[in-house]
């Protein structure tokens, strides 16, 4: 009888750990698995603009800064891989790891909306709420093929959407002062 191939009912860190290096990406909430493939070039353009323009103006505010696809380790069921985000100096002092984790939530977080729905469901419902209860302050859903960020607050432990933002409209932020960004900047081609 060769090794079982029984799943775990709860997945935990150390079992991502284990998983082939194949390009997948592996994510858990509460403990279930979640895979995607690598995202495509339009997902990674709008994630780059993004990333640039809060890494833009945090540099004048020196106060925080911005990172790409950051591994946030809630606890050992709660490992996700946001698209964006941005955290202060202060915060970050408190939740890094040294092993190169956040091990806790940063102020913002930007997730890039893949085509799949299954992913798209992901960033709107199990992530969100995971966020949510993490202490998440603002999350922010970007749809490039709408070119559309929606803009969710914290509001008595729940993400509540505050604002859908079009391409016409400027993204702001009570988080960012002074940070004001065209939508239709996060998503230009060019």
């Amino acid at each position: 009888m060769g090794p079982s191939t029984r799943q775990p009912e709860r997945w935990t860190v150390a079992d991502l750990e284990l998983m082939p290096a194949d390009g997948t990406v592996y994510e858990l909430i509460n403990g279930a698995l979640f895979t995607s493939q690598p995202p495509a070039w339009e997902h990674q353009h709008a994630c780059s603009l993004i990333f640039m323009e809060l890494q833009r103006w945090s540099r004048t505010q020196t106060h925080g800064e911005a990172r790409m696809a950051p591994d946030l380790v809630f606890s050992k069921f709660d490992n996700v891989l946001p698209d964006v985000i941005w955290i202060s100096a202060k915060r970050m002092a408190l939740l890094w790891d040294g092993a190169g984790h956040l091990c806790g939530a940063p102020e913002l977080v930007v997730e890039v909306l893949s085509p799949d729905p299954e992913n798209e469901q992901r960033d709107r419902e199990a992530k969100r709420r995971l966020y949510a209860t993490q202490g998440v302050q603002e999350y922010w859903i970007a749809d490039w093929h709408t070119q559309q960020v929606t803009i969710y607050r914290l509001d008595h432990a729940r993400l509540r959407q505050a604002a859908l933002l079009h391409a016409t409209d400027t993204v702001t932020s009570p988080l960012l002062p002074g940070f004001a960004c065209p939508v239709r900047h996060l998503f230009q081609r060019g």
